[in-house]
């Protein structure tokens, strides 16, 4: 089990955190899926951007010269969505303990609750994506996780149960729906500490439930089964049962957790990449039906020299 540690700074997301040296990263992270089971979310907002091609072709130099923010809105039953991720400079940053801006959209932490604003361009398609977000956090925790054995890559589930309030101009949407919000930092490049990983969260009715199971390049496996209530208390439980889903259309293997009884079944697949993968899935712990967010990464994917070379397509890098 990976090892929970105490955080006594405050309450908040941190935005002046530490980044710690060439190949270091942090960033925080939000998801949402609508009341109405139609639509989803997620955000990324990255200094030193793990995914990107030029930090990595820079030699891991200067994550601050690596920023990004990544929104992606999904329609889980039908086809469609929005899609961006641009890189830029450390000149168009700004950050404080309680704000992130990053040309032309920010985040600010207010009042106890996150409110992000987001002016980005799509891609490869420029479409133009416009709108507000607002997570209001219904559970904060200050636990914090090592992922690997030596301590270099760090988790903390911030607000791992929140609600979400999107309203987009461009595109022209607006829901509420359930929420997660987290941070991630380390001190090295991912794909040099770990291999394979699975991810998942659950909103149960009373709790929630956590899922990190890690893939190590030295050392064990590491796997994190958590259950946190309407207090905020994080305590560790006994691993569910396991189980392969379908690959995707990349051969991604991806692997959730359910009830002995029941197999996890995939609603839709949101991000099918030949490294990643977002999915939304239904399965059931302690006996209760749940709707799981989960991510499978394969870092070997991320680092073929058959990949990178793809993923300015996606990810473009502009100096403003």
């Amino acid at each position: 089990m990976v090892q929970l540690s105490s955080d006594q700074s405050a309450r908040g997301p941190g935005f002046d955190a530490a980044v710690g040296g060439d190949g270091g990263y942090v960033w925080w992270y939000v998801d949402a899926l609508s009341d109405d089971g139609q639509h989803g979310l997620t955000l990324i907002a990255f200094i030193g951007s793990v995914f990107s091609p030029y930090y990595a072709w820079s030699g891991w130099q200067d994550p601050f010269q690596h920023c990004a923010i990544n929104v992606a809105l999904y329609r889980l039953n039908r086809s469609g969505g929005r899609w961006a991720m641009t890189e830029r400079r450390a000149d168009v940053l700004e950050r404080s303990t309680s704000h992130f801006t990053l040309g032309p959209s920010s985040l600010s932490w207010t009042d106890g609750c996150l409110n992000i604003a987001i002016r980005e361009i799509c891609a490869p398609v420029p479409f133009p994506l416009t709108g507000s977000i607002r997570l209001i956090p219904e559970i904060e925790t200050e636990a914090s996780f090592d992922l690997d054995p030596l301590g270099r890559h760090r988790w903390r589930p911030l607000a791992p149960r929140a609600r979400v309030e999107l309203a987009f101009t461009q595109p022209d949407l607006s829901w509420n729906g359930a929420g997660y919000f987290d941070t991630n930092s380390g001190t090295e490049p991912l794909e040099r500490a770990f291999a394979h990983w699975h991810w998942g969260r659950a909103h149960r009715g009373e709790d929630l439930r956590l899922f990190y199971d890690v893939i190590n390049r030295d050392g064990p496996r590491l796997a994190t089964y958590l259950r946190v209530d309407r207090t905020g208390k994080v305590d560790k439980v006994e691993p569910v049962a396991g189980h392969q889903l379908s690959g995707t259309f990349w051969g991604i293997d991806r692997y959730a957790w359910a009830d002995q009884a029941t197999t996890p079944r995939v609603i839709k697949t949101l991000e099918d990449t030949p490294f990643y993968a977002r999915s939304a899935l239904t399965s059931a712990l302690d006996g209760e039906p749940v709707i799981m967010m989960h991510e499978t990464l394969n870092l070997d994917r991320l680092k073929s020299p058959f990949v990178r070379p793809l993923l300015p397509f996606r990810m473009p890098r502009r100096f403003f």
